[in-house]
């Protein structure tokens, strides 16, 4: 069997790989609760942890969300396997999405917390990871997609 979609594949990689090596980093070089300001006020790297999903939605359902993210994570390897090949956008959402899901899914079934440490205080935002990035920006290369597969008023049938 011949691997398809190769760049779901890589973007899974790519982001599974960021999203552990800046937590691996973050728990080595911080203690829990430490901040350090790289633009006062604006932007800081603080190491807390999240029993929620992402953005501390859902705080406290670590068992639940440790199943969710298995669940979307096989279904998304399911996709990637045994549909059509994808288009770009289709290939490059699925695939940031899953090195998310597969990064905060390992924190919540290793640790029982994921590690959070991007700090966006100018907008008073929670403090989240590089995985929550990646399903974040997954979800916009999925909408680029739908809106691609979208046919224009100019090219409808009539």
């Amino acid at each position: 069997m011949r691997l398809k979609n190769h760049l779901f594949w890589l973007a899974a990689f790519i982001a599974f790989f960021i999203d552990q090596l800046t937590k691996y980093w973050v728990v080595q070089t911080f203690k829990l609760g430490q901040t350090l300001p790289l633009l006062q006020d604006v932007f800081h790297i603080t190491y807390v942890t999240n029993t929620g999903a992402a953005f501390s939605l859902l705080s406290g359902k670590v068992e639940w969300l440790r199943w969710l993210s298995l669940g979307v994570s096989l279904v998304l390897i399911g996709l990637a396997l045994f549909s059509p090949l994808l288009n770009l956008w289709d290939q490059l959402g699925y695939g940031l999405i899953l090195g998310g899901a597969m990064g905060n899914g390992i924190d919540r079934f290793i640790l029982g917390y994921v590690v959070d440490f991007l700090d966006f205080r100018l907008i008073n935002f929670a403090v989240f990871n590089m995985a929550d990035s990646f399903i974040s920006i997954g979800i916009v290369c999925l909408l680029i997609a739908s809106l691609q597969k979208t046919p224009t008023s100019s090219h409808r049938s009539r």
